[in-house]
């Protein structure tokens, strides 16, 4: 399935931690550094720590505080497409054996994914800061205290990236200045620009006696994001006419764990805890609604007579509360069984303000029981067999986005979801063969939804849009749909030491999502029931003949549920080789491969053929791990792949010239995404002490 953020709300099914503590993917991925720990669990998670998470979970840990001796590192990347890359850290121990604190940062400089205007304006760029500090204490052998602060600021000037629909499409008109899909250009006359500013405090406890350990975690976040959206992508009109959004969310968690430290009886090891997590995510924005006229009958131009401004405010509070425990008990030298329950307790309040009045509010309140339970046995030192099983649990989502004044039941529908539940199964197993040279591992996987988010594709379904009542007009959004779905997967991974200093790694996985008879929002111009593949934005009338009161289609669907390819491949080799006492050469090799997909199943012209991309490594190193240099090639067959095409891009105003009317301009341009272009680089690496 898609790992959707924007469809996951404050829950997503794939959950994230930072330093053992809850927090959205889009704060922790936007700049990685100074990491102790990356750990990957899949399949549900919710019984041992943190929140309910259907798919699985990723923490990352930042690099703790030595207490015993003073050390650092340096790092830097630099690329020929326009990057620079300063990493660095430094560890000072306070008080030998008791205090210690450790300040690290990055600063970042591209040129965002390489998209360039087509008329001459400034080029895409993005600069990231970030400084983190942390601190440790352990006065006492038994207690153990941490805190840490890290601030990260990031501005960037964006376009959005168009290619021709005739590209792909023979039937399509031609447009004013053809553009490939490899050109990287935009018709944006002006970048989007994009501010962002994430604000982290983490702090921890820990106190341990006779055998068992008590943890606190807390952690407090903020954001501070600005963002405009552009509302006139067919560049009818001269200028950018844009919609200007603010949002400011901030969370805060606490959790307390009791565990054993020492295995009760030889046998049973156990956890129990409780979770609290409160979140408040407010947006303002405003949204333009244009009015204009074309320069003749006919044109492919426009002239802007005036914009009407709605102020919008969007609310959202929600409080979660659980209770979890888990128990293992290991049975002889090699059998282990475990299981786990968490209660979970959530409520949840959504206001949407138009122009200063309050025109909705919704909310939830809810309960629900999720468990969780495996078992593995050792048949040898050399092969183990696993079978494990699991629930989970997720809020029904308030989508964000649709400020219509007028949404019909159907529309809502699509934008106050229903609670996700989901059961999990998966048989696997673990060997290692031919003294340790070999490992072998493989897995298999089923799991079902009811109620599964499932956010349209592109740029979403055509619906009449009633933010200004006065004036509505057909716009896109990426409605939700909860849907039944049913994925059923395989995973196998290899390893071999081919001889010393040379070892070859392949991950391999075929996982297939399906709805299976889910109500989807959908452009359904012609009544059928069927989703349409449509090549032009509707008329406000054509849409209406066709919709009603409803303002947008649904279709009953049996198609997959992820835009991905659902076969993948990693192919890995690294050779190491003594040049001298004091320095290795090595060269690695790294090869993702990726099978067709649909990246929307509706639209027929983005299907994406299969495609591989190769990076190349090679360098020296102290054998010891003090200093590195490294030159790299990424994706050196310049491979280039359309990942993503839209319908044609299209702008809604109303037409003054015409009483009024709602009128609709259709561009002969799609927006698209596509492959990273080649880069050739150097990173140089030095650390000294406790690094």
């Amino acid at each position: 399935m898609n790992f959707d953020v924007s469809a996951s709300g404050t829950n997503p099914t794939v959950e994230f931690y930072f330093n053992d503590a809850p927090i959205t993917a889009g704060v922790v991925l936007q700049q990685i550094y100074d990491i102790g720990q990356i750990e990957v669990q899949r399949g549900p998670q919710g019984t041992l720590r943190g929140r309910a998470a259907p798919s699985g979970s990723i923490t990352i840990g930042a690099k703790k505080p030595d207490l015993y001796t003073f050390g650092g590192f340096a790092d830097m990347t630099a690329n020929d497409i326009g990057t620079l890359n300063f990493k660095g850290g430094v560890n000072v121990p306070v008080i030998e054996g008791i205090a210690a604190i450790r300040v690290a940062g990055v600063w970042d400089e591209n040129e965002a994914d390489r998209v360039r205007p087509i008329t001459p304006s400034r080029d895409p760029f993005s600069r990231t800061k970030s400084g983190r500090i942390s601190a440790l204490v352990q006065p006492l052998e038994w207690l153990r205290l941490e805190g840490m602060y890290q601030k990260l600021d990031r501005r960037a000037y964006l376009y959005d990236q168009v290619a021709s629909f005739s590209e792909v499409n023979p039937d399509a008109p031609a447009s004013p200045i053809y553009i490939d899909s490899s050109d990287r250009r935009s018709i944006m006359e002006a970048p989007r620009p994009i501010h962002q500013v994430y604000d982290i405090y983490n702090w921890r406890a820990e106190a341990s006696g006779m055998g068992q350990v008590l943890i606190y975690q807390g952690q407090h976040y903020t954001q501070k994001i600005r963002g405009v959206e552009v509302q006139d992508e067919a560049n009818f009109f001269p200028g950018a006419i844009n919609q200007d959004t603010y949002s400011t969310p901030k969370a805060t968690s606490h959790e307390i764990r009791l565990q054993n430290d020492a295995r009760i009886a030889d046998i049973f090891d156990y956890v129990v805890g409780y979770f609290d997590y409160r979140n408040d995510n407010p947006t303002v924005l405003t949204r333009p609604t244009i009015l204009g006229f074309p320069t003749a009958p006919g044109a492919s131009t426009g002239i802007v007579y005036a914009t009407i401004d709605t102020a919008i405010e969007r609310t959202s509070e929600s409080h979660e509360q659980s209770f979890f425990g888990n128990i293992t008990a290991h049975l002889g030298q090699g059998t282990e069984i475990s299981g786990g329950l968490r209660h979970i307790s959530y409520k949840s309040e959504n206001g949407l303000i138009i122009n200063h009045a309050l025109v909705k509010t919704v909310g939830q309140d809810a309960k629900k029981w999720i468990y969780s339970a495996s078992i593995k046995h050792n048949f040898s030192p050399d092969f183990m067999v696993y079978a494990s099983t699991g629930s989970s649990w997720r809020p029904g989502i308030n989508v964000v986005g649709d400020f219509s004044q007028r949404q019909s039941e159907l529309e809502e529908s699509f934008v106050n979801l229903p609670a996700e539940t989901s059961k999990s199964y998966e048989l696997g197993f673990k060997s290692t063969l031919m003294g340790g040279r070999l490992r072998l591992n493989a897995t298999a996987y089923h799991q079902t939804f009811k109620n599964y988010p499932y956010r349209t594709g592109g740029r979403g379904v055509y619906y009449i849009d009633y933010t200004n009542v006065a004036n509505p007009v057909v716009t896109q959004f990426n409605f939700v749909g909860a849907v039944p779905v049913e994925v059923n997967g395989i995973e196998g991974d290899i390893g071999f030491d081919v001889m010393d200093g040379w070892n070859v790694g392949l991950i391999a996985s075929y996982s297939v999502g399906k709805i299976k008879g889910g109500l989807v929002p959908c452009n359904d111009l012609n009544g059928d029931g069927v989703p349409d593949a449509v090549t032009a934005a509707p008329s406000l009338d054509d849409l209406r003949a066709v919709v009603g009161d409803d303002n947008l289609s649904a279709c009953r669907v049996n198609q997959r549920s992820g835009f991905q390819a659902p076969f993948s491949a990693t192919l890995t080799s690294e050779y190491t080789f003594a040049l001298n006492d004091n320095m290795d050469g090595y060269l690695r090799g790294l090869l993702n491969v990726f099978g067709r997909s649909q990246s929307d199943p509706v639209n027929v012209f983005d299907d994406v053929g299969s495609y591989g991309l190769l990076n190349l490594y090679t360098g020296i190193r102290d054998p010891k791990g003090a200093w590195e240099v490294s030159l790299f090639a990424k994706n050196i067959l310049n491979t280039t792949k359309t990942l993503t095409r839209t319908d044609p891009l299209f702008t809604s105003y109303r037409n003054i010239q015409a009483g009024g009317a709602a009128t609709t301009f259709n561009s002969t341009y799609t927006g698209v995404t596509t492959t990273a272009p080649r880069e050739f680089g150097i990173n140089v690496r030095y650390a000294f002490g406790s690094r």
